[in-house]
């Protein structure tokens, strides 16, 4: 078994100084009169923060924070791909039975996203405790780049679970939004012996299928076909397929075309532009939250993770390319959305960019917990870790649907 290394988070003063330099040779494009939002990023706020970034944010105030949390290293091998130094946050429990959960990001996110979750899990008397793994995935954060080709979803999937062996886990439970709430299907589907328990805040699933699902099937397709004339979703059901039409077809539609197909042409912008790597991800972190109240010190502490990553900053767009490559059969939407025969929880948000109703959702696989938030958006554990953490202490806590699912770690 490879060591595991504790890590401190410690960029090069050189590097430092470089951001600066190239922030001080900024060109900023023009803006349409009364723009907004709706053109991208708005002029006002990327100008603001990126002066804000050179002359008043701290990065090294930012950086003894982040360093707070419980951070390690280690190499996993990947079939295929050699072997990766993977960076992960390690917040174990003082309960010996806690629950191995295992929290996954996407993007532009990150590690950072379990920080508020965290003191919600270490358990208490009536509560269950969880010992809390939170990587940076392969190609984001403070983990190591991927060099060749055909890195999917399947090999995330791998380099999570062998993480997860590795620190001598080998029964574990999963949560996850964005990429994490796919990768957390594919563990499900080809490491169920060690991933015994899914939960996401992204509900992604597919329309029943007549095959599988005939009365799902025909109820669903009823419903559908009547929405043009009668109420038959509720209002937050047709809100959220709303968004899912506009994030998948629509004006959300742009950053994801670009990076699942030409991932290293905007890498160039990403890699070489401080700023337009910060409105790249800025206009996300605004447009998939509800109305979170970020600070100027977050924003730009989320971005520069992505700057000072030791990938560099265009290597996280190439998940979506390996997503979507035509050799991924592994990882098709019809395989990874197929029905898994593990205890399933669903946290629904009203700002989530892609939600499907819960009669699609039932075929995911043994739904036993479903909750509902009046507010919350895409970064589900930043946003509202209270639920989130309630869910996970509901579903396997005392009483819960999948009490005692982890053989010898039942929370207590």
């Amino acid at each position: 078994m490879s060591q595991v290394t504790p890590f401190t988070i410690d960029i090069e003063q050189s590097k430092l100084h470089r951001l600066h330099q190239k922030l001080d040779l900024t060109d900023f494009p023009p803006e349409l009169d009364q723009a907004g939002s709706a053109y991208g990023a708005p002029l006002s706020d990327v100008t603001r923060l990126a002066k804000y970034w050179k002359h008043g944010f701290d990065w090294r105030t930012q950086e003894a924070k982040l360093n707070e949390l419980p951070q390690f290293t280690t190499n996993i091998t990947v079939d295929g791909f050699g072997e990766l130094n993977i960076h992960f946050v390690h917040q174990r429990s003082h309960v010996a039975n806690a629950i191995p959960l295992l929290f996954i990001h996407g993007w532009p996110g990150s590690f950072i996203e379990v920080t508020n979750l965290l003191p919600l899990l270490k358990g208490g008397q009536d509560e269950p405790a969880f010992h809390v793994v939170a990587p940076s995935l392969p190609n984001f954060g403070f983990s190591s780049r991927v060099s060749k080709k055909g890195f999917g979803i399947s090999q995330y999937a791998e380099a999570c679970n062998k993480l997860m062996l590795a620190l001598g886990y080998d029964q574990y439970v999963v949560q996850g939004g964005d990429w994490g709430s796919i990768i957390l299907r594919a563990l499900g589907h080809y490491h169920s012996d060690h991933a015994r328990a899914l939960h996401t805040n992204m509900v992604l699933a597919g329309f029943p299928k007549p095959l599988n699902a005939p009365f799902r099937f025909i109820y669903s397709l009823a419903r559908h076909a009547l929405s043009g004339f009668l109420p038959t979703y509720t209002t937050s059901e047709s809100e959220s397929l709303a968004r899912a039409i506009d994030w998948r077809f629509g004006s959300g539609r742009g950053y994801f075309a670009q990076m699942a197909t030409k991932p290293q042409t905007i890498g160039y912008s990403l890699a070489d532009s401080p700023v337009g790597l910060l409105a790249w991800i800025y206009e996300k972190l605004m447009g998939w939250t509800d109305d979170y109240p970020w600070s100027d010190d977050e924003i730009l502490t989320w971005v520069s993770i992505y700057y000072f990553s030791t990938a560099g900053p265009s290597a996280a767009s190439f998940i979506y390319f390996e997503s979507e490559a035509s050799n991924r059969d592994r990882d098709s939407t019809d395989k990874l959305q197929a029905y898994v025969d593990l205890p399933i929880g669903l946290a629904y948000f009203p700002k989530e960019i892609a939600n499907m109703p819960r009669m699609w959702a039932e075929g995911l696989g043994k739904v036993i917990h479903v909750s509902e938030s009046s507010k919350g958006g895409h970064f589900a554990a930043l946003e509202r870790p209270d639920v989130i953490s309630d869910d996970l202490k509901t579903m396997f806590g005392k009483g819960g649907k999948a009490f005692g699912v982890v053989d010898g770690k039942s929370g207590y």
